[in-house]
C-alpha cells in the first residue's frame, strides 16, 4: 500500500465526522472547533534482513472551548473503524493563551 493511501484513510476518516473542520499540517484562520493532523515519521517491521512493512506515524490535534466536546468521542470512533490504525491519546491540554482545550493523538498505520 502507497504511503499516500494510508494518508488518506486517516484523512476520510476525520472527515468523515460529521461537521469537523480538518486540516492537513496547518489550518487557515478559522474559529474552533478544528482538527489539524500530519505525519511526521516512518516506522516499520523488518524481515529477513529488509522492511517487511512501513508504516507511517503522525499526530492528530483537536482544538475546542468545550468541555467534554463530544467530537472527541466521534474522533475516537472515526479512527477505531480504520483496519490496521492504531492510536492512543497522548495529552489534553489547557491553553491559556487562547482558552483552547486542545487535545493529542499519537497515530500509526500499516499497510
Amino acid at each position: 500500500m502507497s504511503n499516500q493511501s494510508k494518508l488518506e484513510k486517516v484523512q476520510n476518516a476525520l472527515t468523515g465526522v460529521n461537521g469537523l473542520k480538518v486540516y492537513h499540517y496547518w489550518r487557515y484562520s478559522v474559529n474552533p472547533p478544528y482538527c489539524i493532523w500530519q505525519e511526521d515519521s516512518s516506522t516499520g517491521i523488518q524481515t529477513d534482513n529488509h522492511k517487511g512493512e512501513m508504516g507511517l506515524s503522525g499526530s492528530i490535534h483537536y482544538f475546542t472551548l468545550t468541555e467534554y466536546d463530544a467530537n472527541v468521542d466521534n474522533i475516537q470512533t472515526a479512527l477505531n473503524a480504520v483496519e490496521n490504525l492504531y492510536w492512543a491519546l497522548n495529552s489534553v491540554q489547557y491553553e491559556d493563551d487562547t482558552n483552547l482545550i486542545h487535545h493529542e493523538w499519537r497515530f500509526t498505520i500499516l499497510g
